[in-house]
């Protein structure tokens, strides 16, 4: 797995600066962080403007408040002169095999309906094999598969899954809305250049189709088992103290309707018998 550290804010800011755009990008004065943090407006402002310099617990209250990502902590407890808290280890070092086996466990569980696990910027962890049997329908382009597989080029690009999904305009919305929730979250710059990627694809003419009676936004593919219709939801690990487990995301589909669970059992005695 691939993470890349974020190069939208140099290390070599002051940590007082750091805290102030990341409460300007939250949209929070400094009389609701102040009160939010339980320190006076006045010791907060001086912290930004580097008079007071913030204690390591000072600058792990305010990271808390503030919602910034473990890998932005880390940043600025360095821009502050302390020692990065949170590890960031790859997913296949020895001791993340309780995370990976969950991953695993959730992932093969949820068969014969799809489910993948991602990073930070949508490349593919791992995926189970209703995934792979999807993927195969479809028949990409080649070059989409080259690693790291990115789940969100690959879905939306001409020569990938986009020419197979049916609401395509709805679903690509729904994707870069996601995208743009992300970016106001984290400020990565890879994931902006992605979001002006995946922007620049050809578009489609059903951006403002809505489904009566739904309660979500589906997904919707043609494949040689008929069309498919999914509904989608993310789970993350509810308690990460590393910084490759905080950013990971499982993306599990169900079927929305009988039709679909059909052709799900057809797509995966098809696979069985390649």
């Amino acid at each position: 797995m691939n993470i890349v550290t974020s190069t939208n804010i140099s290390t070599t800011v002051s940590i007082g600066a750091l805290i102030r755009h990341w409460r300007e990008r939250r949209r929070m004065s400094q009389l609701l962080l102040a009160n939010e943090a339980e320190i006076s407006s006045r010791h907060l402002s001086f912290i930004e403007t580097g008079r007071a310099a913030p204690s390591r617990a000072m600058v792990l209250r305010l990271a808390e408040y503030l919602q910034i990502p473990l890998r932005e902590r880390n940043q600025l407890l360095a821009a502050a002169g302390y020692a990065p808290v949170y590890q960031q280890r790859p997913l296949d070092d020895q001791s993340m095999a309780p995370a990976r086996l969950a991953i695993e466990q959730v992932l093969k569980s949820h068969e014969p309906y799809p489910a993948l696990a991602i990073d930070r910027h949508w490349n593919l962890v791992s995926a189970n094999a209703a995934v792979a049997s999807l993927i195969a329908d479809a028949g990409p382009y080649p070059a989409l598969l080259e690693q790291p597989v990115n789940v969100l080029r690959l879905s939306l690009h001409p020569r990938g899954l986009a020419s197979k999904i049916v609401n395509l305009g709805q679903w690509r919305k729904h994707l870069l809305e996601r995208l743009d929730g992300q970016i106001r979250a984290s400020g990565d710059a890879q994931l902006m250049a992605l979001r002006d990627e995946l922007a620049s694809y050809p578009g489609a003419s059903n951006d403002d189709q809505t489904n009566e009676g739904s309660f979500a936004i589906p997904f919707v593919l043609n494949t040689t088992a008929g069309r498919l219709s999914f509904i989608s939801t993310t789970l993350v690990f509810g308690t990460p103290v590393d910084v490759t487990l905080s950013e990971l995301a499982i993306e599990i589909f169900f079927a929305a309707d009988e039709a679909t669970a059909a052709g799900v059992e057809t797509l995966r005695q098809a696979s069985h018998g390649r």
